[in-house]
């Protein structure tokens, strides 16, 4: 009896450590995914801010230098 107590008090403490690990893992990819929610918001915003037709698609690959829209290479 008293080795099974040890065995399942080990199995437990793995448990334990393998818990923390993860919560530790998926607090980080919380964070990660934040900061990606964050930067997506700030590129639709100025996506939004520039865009001058009413059914443009906004180009999430803004950056501050870029000011082509590759989606519209093709015409009608």
């Amino acid at each position: 009896m008293e080795r099974l107590n040890s065995k399942l008090y080990l199995q437990n403490c793995y448990i334990m450590k393998e818990n923390e690990r993860l919560r530790k893992k998926a607090q980080l990819l919380n964070q990660e995914n934040q900061a990606l929610l964050s930067e997506l918001k700030q590129k639709l915003s100025k996506a939004n801010s520039k865009a001058n037709a009413p059914n443009s698609i906004p180009d999430l690959n803004l950056s501050s230098s870029s000011s082509h829209n590759p989606t519209n290479s093709s015409t009608n």
